[in-house]
């Protein structure tokens, strides 16, 4: 009896880090096919620019091609569901940013939770967003737009990825604190085309999709959302220097389904901060107006906490209307 009882709890024993030992060989082996890279938003915003920069040097690292993969639709949601969705491999991450945390008030009723069923693997990129404007707005400072915009209400049309994105909070926000009114304009592909056509007048643009345009000349930037000027734009004022107090920004970073195992988080949190780390990476952010953030899960994780009690904060003060998912 007592042999049979020793056994059985040898057995019982063997069974239980069974999950825990397969676990960890499924981390020593992965990858072992090619890694989907989501994206909630259309090529050549942001969070698409910032996802292929890093997409090919992870790849290189990891042996396994990033697969960057465009879902968009429903302000991100659509992206961030899928992944929230699927199986907790390793093989479906998001490329996460700002939006996420905004929507997680902004929109009622989505069938999932980004803080929960979202996973922080790390931060990845930051920077601030451009006020930039067509040329033909008789703007040339912040001061001027606000003068002409609250002569001209309802004249001035501002643009953005959708409802809920960065660019819309910060349109709102800066109504709110300057007291003008202008009309939001959201796409669900690039606006850029239309802001240069002059179709819309102005975009708090995340500043890797303008940047270019405004140091060719096509657009005018009048202010930088960040507290301190950009280095890539050193010429560029703060809004906060006319609008005393507004702050905003981007950020972006990578993201696993709830429940993928400690271990691949680990690995693909010090292979990616591995590029984050690399020359060229920070060349390529830089040329962008962008900086990398790296870190730590845990770190990101509390970032995106405090992130997502700003922006609800943000949304309640200023009594803008939440969305339905459906």
């Amino acid at each position: 009896m007592y042999l049979l009882r020793r056994r059985f709890l040898q057995l019982a024993g063997a069974a239980a880090i069974l999950p825990a030992a397969w676990s960890t060989a499924r981390a020593a082996d992965y990858p072992t096919h090619p890694i989907r890279l989501i994206v909630g938003f259309p090529p050549g915003s942001a969070t698409d620019l910032v996802a292929r920069i890093i997409a090919q040097p992870l790849s290189e690292r990891l042996g396994q091609q990033v697969v960057v993969e465009n879902r968009t639709g429903a302000g991100s949601n659509l992206g961030a569901e899928t992944v929230a969705k699927s199986t907790p491999d390793g093989y479906t991450l998001l490329a996460m940013t700002i939006t996420n945390a905004v929507n997680e008030t902004f929109y009622q009723g989505l069938t999932f939770d980004f803080a929960t069923d979202i996973v922080p693997v790390v931060g990845t990129f930051q920077s601030p967003n451009v006020l930039a404007v067509n040329p033909s707005v008789p703007a040339k400072t912040l001061a001027e737009l606000i003068a002409y915009a609250k002569a001209n209400p309802g004249k001035l049309n501002y643009a953005s990825f959708g409802i809920g994105s960065a660019p819309h909070m910060n349109g709102e926000l800066f109504d709110i604190m300057t007291g003008v009114k202008m009309v939001h304009v959201p796409y669900k592909s690039s606006p850029v085309p239309d802001l240069l056509s002059g179709q819309v007048q102005l975009i708090f643009s995340p500043m890797p999709v303008t940047i270019g345009q405004i140091k060719a000349g096509q657009l005018r930037a009048l202010a930088v959302t960040s507290a301190k000027r950009s280095a890539a734009l050193p010429d560029v004022p703060t809004v906060a220097e006319t609008v005393p107090g507004f702050e905003a920004g981007i950020w972006h970073g990578i993201g696993a389904p709830k429940g993928t195992p400690p271990e691949i988080i680990a690995k693909l949190n010090k292979e990616i901060n591995a590029v984050l780390d690399d020359p060229k990476t920070k060349e390529q952010f830089a040329k962008y107006g962008g900086m990398p953030i790296g870190g730590t899960p845990e770190d990101f994780h509390k970032f995106i906490a405090a992130e997502i009690a700003k922006w609800a904060k943000v949304i309640k003060t200023a009594n803008i209307k939440t969305q339905s998912a459906h």
